[in-house]
């Protein structure tokens, strides 16, 4: 049975304990621990305690985000890497800002976690590897655990991108089409899962992947120097993103560098809105209504009827003191057609925060907001 921290011998050792948030399941982090919770069946998260980051050190880092190894579940150099992180933060008008993760290696923000689990597993040595994706999580997990020299399969959704297809089998993976909605694809590679053996490279369910987004917001602190905007928006579908934002916001107050934490906004698609529909109503119960189900939208990549992660994303908004926002189909139409016009092609997924705040602009008046653009135009091409 191979532990994480066995195989870092020379390394500070550090907590490797998967613990399940809803009913406090622990189990060490090793190549047979299940990949989810053996209880409820829920997803994991980390006993885990960063230690701050020094913001005067950062200067001569490794120009990644491994320059934040302060706040990583992961000790020692990491040979698993594409040069991920450190995008660009530009104006898209007095207050507002664009995070290009678009620019990342595989076209997408979700290299942030996928860098990380492909580390994990690397480490961990497992039989084979499986993960399921709607697309871009899929290119990023099978682009770095190429690079690990893991092989691995993806399963997607029979109506997933040709291009992210293409692009996930360029990478070596082999992919699974399957029939049906995006929670069909999560069964089956749920069930690929449960075979002895298996690491579960999820997106959703592991918790190292989320300790990978959370470096989101460690480089807006470094590119803000020391501090963070009044306001953070983010796409929520199954909420990987925000919650690593959660993370690092908690970690970043409870060390001192931040005064306070910012709001959280989430954005969803109006055509799926699942939590925005929970939140507003106060009602949680809503999400196990039996008639949830997954409706056509252009913003494909957050079109999750039942996130499994659900109530924990409805608390990180609500304690950050955030909101939730949809998008329509026109306005996320008329924002990937705004933002090619300022010079920035996006897929159609990764402008819905654009698109949110853009419709709700007097709610963030006077406020300094950033919005991630997550995933490039060439993965979708233009809608409409």
């Amino acid at each position: 049975m191979t532990s994480l921290n066995a195989t870092l011998p020379g390394a500070q050792e550090r907590a490797a304990v998967y613990r399940c948030p809803e009913d406090g399941t622990r189990v060490p982090v090793e190549a047979a621990a299940p990949w989810c919770c053996p209880v409820c069946r829920g997803p994991w998260d980390l006993d885990f305690s960063p230690a701050p980051v020094d913001l005067k050190s950062l200067a001569g880092r490794v120009n990644s985000l491994w320059r934040y190894a302060e706040a990583l579940p992961l000790d020692g150099p990491p040979p698993v890497t594409l040069g991920e992180g450190r995008t660009p933060l530009v104006p898209l008008t007095d207050t507002v800002s664009a995070k290009l993760d678009f620019l990342m290696p595989t076209l997408s923000f979700k290299d942030r976690g996928a860098v990380v689990l492909a580390e994990l597993a690397r480490r961990l040595g497992p039989e084979r590897v499986v993960a399921d994706s709607s697309g871009n999580a899929g290119t990023s997990v099978a682009a770095y655990l190429a690079r690990a020299g893991l092989p691995c399969t993806v399963y997607v959704p029979e109506s997933t991108s040709p291009k992210k297809v293409e692009q996930i089998g360029a990478h070596g993976a082999r992919v699974e089409r399957i029939p049906g909605d995006r929670e069909a694809t999560a069964r089956a590679a749920r069930s690929a899962a449960d075979a002895p053996g298996t690491f579960y490279a999820s997106h959703v369910f592991n918790p190292y992947f989320l300790h990978g987004t959370k470096t989101y917001v460690y480089e807006l602190w470094e590119e803000l120097g020391g501090r963070l905007p009044d306001a953070i928006v983010v796409p929520v579908g199954n909420g990987t993103l925000l919650l690593g934002a959660a993370l690092a916001t908690s970690e970043l107050y409870a060390h001192g560098l931040i005064a306070s934490r910012p709001a959280l906004v989430a954005v969803q698609a109006e055509a799926v809105s699942p939590l925005a529909s929970a939140f507003r109503a106060g009602a949680e119960g809503l999400l196990d209504a039996g008639d949830l189900a997954a409706a056509d939208t252009l913003a494909e990549g957050i079109a999750i009827p039942r996130p499994p992660r659900a109530r924990q994303i409805l608390r990180a908004v609500r304690s950050s003191g955030g909101t939730f926002l949809t998008a329509t189909e026109a306005q996320l139409h008329a924002a990937q057609r705004d933002l090619a016009g300022r010079g920035l092609f996006v897929e159609s997924t990764g402008v819905a925060c654009w698109a949110a705040v853009s419709a709700a602009a007097d709610a963030f008046a006077g406020r300094s907001v950033v919005v991630p653009l997550c995933g490039a135009g060439l993965k979708t091409g233009l809608s409409g």
